[in-house]
């Protein structure tokens, strides 16, 4: 696998150990391969990152082998990598790297981190996110070409209600569209206007776009995940290489680029060509940072006029005041006192 080499990255050094393992057989990428990728977009990955406490998709022995995913801070880190304090719904506690410069993410790809995936909050308040992040999942029967619709029709909505949305593939069959906040909301609040957004697209499209949260009633439909809104969810980062046989990339995306782009176009050999021509299209984001008052509002007359309250959460989350049961209709229907 060959002796250990050093990257510079921003003027630190960074040990890549056994740089020859490979990690993507189908394409004979390795370490060293993930590790200069993250180097060569490492602006834009540090953008999506900054002081973001983030977990690690760590995949050691490469896209074949056996993955975790790391949340506590690894032993054994630089200094110079700070971290913050989140807490989970269950009440515990954990301390997250919270990438401050661009050394930072390819000392976590020498780790084997290929995905990263970060809070929606930054370290300075981990409580109040800064992102409303909008999942579009393509169910079984739909593709990334239903999700490129569903985002056709969410962009208008967005705008009506005073959002402006930011796209990118996840890598693989379907989009997210990320609103950057004034971190002035909880997570609860942020989840209902999640919530209220996913409503509103679904009941103008019943037919192509749910907002179900079982399985069984979403239909051959694309589902709009409001719960990667809760405490504790997080979608994978932009530029963040995915799990995939291809090595796919989450690639940001500029609007008019949506309706022509594929999952596919995008990949560990391909990024690297696109970032050195167009640079990182997200790079004006936090210049562009919305209100969630509007939405909020609408969220009120859901409720007020459609009786149309909270949603379920994650099981692994408390029950929340308000809360659905959590149990699914066809459960429900069967069983007398469910």
């Amino acid at each position: 696998m060959g002796e250990a080499q050093e990257l510079d990255v921003g003027g630190r050094t960074v040990r890549i150990t056994n740089p020859g393992k490979v990690y993507f057989p189908e394409r004979g990428f390795t370490k060293l391969d993930v590790a200069t990728y993250y180097r060569t977009v490492g602006a834009g990955a540090l953008r999506a990152l900054r002081d973001r406490p983030t977990t690690l998709q760590r995949h050691p022995d490469g896209v074949t082998g056996e993955s975790f995913f790391q949340k506590r801070a690894p032993k054994g880190m630089p200094d110079w990598i700070p971290t913050a304090r989140i807490s989970f719904p269950s009440g515990r506690h954990a301390d997250e790297i919270c990438p401050a410069e661009e050394a930072a993410v390819v000392w976590a790809a020498n780790l084997g981190c290929l995905t990263f995936h970060p809070w929606p909050v930054r370290r300075g308040d981990t409580d109040r996110p800064d992102e409303l992040r909008i999942d579009l999942d393509p169910q079984p029967g739909t593709d990334y070409r239903d999700a490129v619709w569903a985002a056709g029709e969410l962009r208008p909505l967005l705008e009506e209600l005073g959002l402006h949305g930011w796209p990118k593939t996840s890598g693989g069959r379907g989009l997210h569209v990320f609103v950057p906040i004034e971190p002035e909301w909880t997570f609860t609040a942020v989840r209902r206007a999640a919530i209220a957004i996913g409503r509103e697209l679904s009941w103008r499209n019943p037919e192509r776009i749910t907002m179900n949260w079982w399985k069984e009633e979403r239909g051959e439909r694309i589902f709009v995940d409001y719960n990667q809104t809760a405490r504790d969810r997080t979608i994978a980062s932009a530029y963040s290489v995915r799990p995939h046989p291809r090595a796919q990339v989450s690639a940001p995306l500029q609007w008019d680029e949506v309706a022509d782009a594929r999952p596919e176009d995008f990949d560990l050999a391909t990024m690297p060509e696109r970032y050195a021509r167009v640079g990182d299209v997200h790079a004006d984001m936090e210049r562009h940072v919305c209100r969630l008052d509007a939405v909020l509002e609408l969220a009120d007359r859901h409720e007020r006029d459609r009786g149309a309250g909270d949603m379920p959460y994650p099981p692994d989350h408390p029950k929340a005041p308000g809360e659905p049961k959590r149990v699914q209709p066809s459960r429900a229907r069967s069983d007398p006192d469910g």
